[in-house]
């Protein structure tokens, strides 16, 4: 009788040990190599009981209740992070906990271009379909062109906010780099100058020569004559997609530099950092004007009749192409 009570002891400490290791190899298991990922979506404020139930319905787990179990006995109490994760099949459910509660979640990326005016850029955020809430036109020069990422059920607000943080960020970072040969005497005024640099040209080889352009004209008192500060008025910084009027170039809207001396009265756009960096550190030279080559750069000039050709030049070429 003993005997026999001793062999059942045994065996129930065997069957006790592999369930133990089973377990365990489920909870720890990595996924084979190669294996098919799932993804699955955990929704804003869920349990760990709403997210077993997610893995459960995407056929990840088999048992939700099974999964809520574990992790209450093996998983710590750390609450899981919503948004959507991709879950290899075959992945131990402790390792599938570990993701959701360290928020290892799929990323998605929204592009800012540089030079983007403040309106696209509140378009571009409610675009993002897998973003939530709402979100207004930020103020213009207020946000840092860039590749911005951000996991599905975001708030806009807080991926412009990011966007926002990052712009002050890179003005504290470059303003110490400003030489004494710079026109702008404040962080709003490297902005307001960078945004119209950033609209006159996309040539990064060209920032700094424009920005000295405008830092003489500035210096000696001339209006800066940029069509970009005529355009944005009319269009919110959209492409205007013809010839700006006579009437237009006349008008007094606090932007317009060819009526209006000194900088606009604000910015125009949102520029990159290149362009901020430019204004601040602008390319010394004595240039007053500059006119498009045709070949997508600008030709530089230091008087008047100089420009004047070069600007034949440029309708000699638009011409040839049927521009005019």
């Amino acid at each position: 009788m003993m005997r026999r009570l001793s062999l059942l002891a045994i065996a129930g400490f065997a069957l006790i040990v592999a369930l133990g290791a089973g377990l365990s190899w489920l909870w720890v298991r990595d996924a084979p190599p190669g294996a098919a990922a799932v993804v699955v979506t955990v929704p804003k404020g869920a349990s760990v009981a709403g997210a077993a139930r997610a893995l459960e319905a995407a056929g990840v787990v088999a048992s939700a209740e099974g999964f809520r179990v574990m992790a209450r006995l093996f998983g710590g109490d750390r609450a899981v992070q919503f948004g959507r994760y991709e879950i290899p099949r075959g992945l131990g459910w402790g390792r599938i906990l570990e993701k959701m509660q360290a928020g290892d979640v799929i990323r998605s990326r929204i592009v800012i271009p540089e030079g983007w005016p403040s309106i696209m850029v509140a378009e571009r955020l409610r675009a993002a379909d897998d973003l939530v809430g709402p979100v207004e036109v930020p103020a213009e020069g207020s946000v840092l062109p860039a590749t911005w990422d951000y996991k599905a059920g975001e708030t806009r607000a807080a991926v412009l906010k990011r966007m926002q943080d990052g712009m002050v960020r890179t003005l504290e970072a470059l303003w110490p780099t400003r030489k004494g040969h710079s026109v702008v005497k404040s962080k709003a005024e490297a902005v307001t100058l960078a945004a119209i640099v950033e609209k006159e040209t996309a040539i990064a080889s060209e920032r700094r020569r424009i920005a000295g352009v405008y830092s003489n004209r500035l210096r000696v008192g001339m209006k800066l004559d940029a069509d970009p500060t005529v355009i944005y008025p009319i269009t919110q910084g959209k492409p205007l997609g013809r010839r700006i009027r006579l009437s237009e170039l006349r008008r007094d809207t606090g932007y317009n530099t060819y009526v209006r001396p000194g900088l606009p009265k604000g910015p125009i756009a949102n520029p990159g950092r290149d362009s901020i960096a430019a204004v601040l550190d602008p390319e010394r030279h004595d240039y007053l004007f500059f006119v498009a080559d045709g070949k997508g750069g600008h030709i530089f000039a230091r008087s008047y009749d100089e420009h004047r050709a070069n600007v034949a030049k440029w309708y000699d070429v638009r011409r040839s192409r049927g521009e005019m």
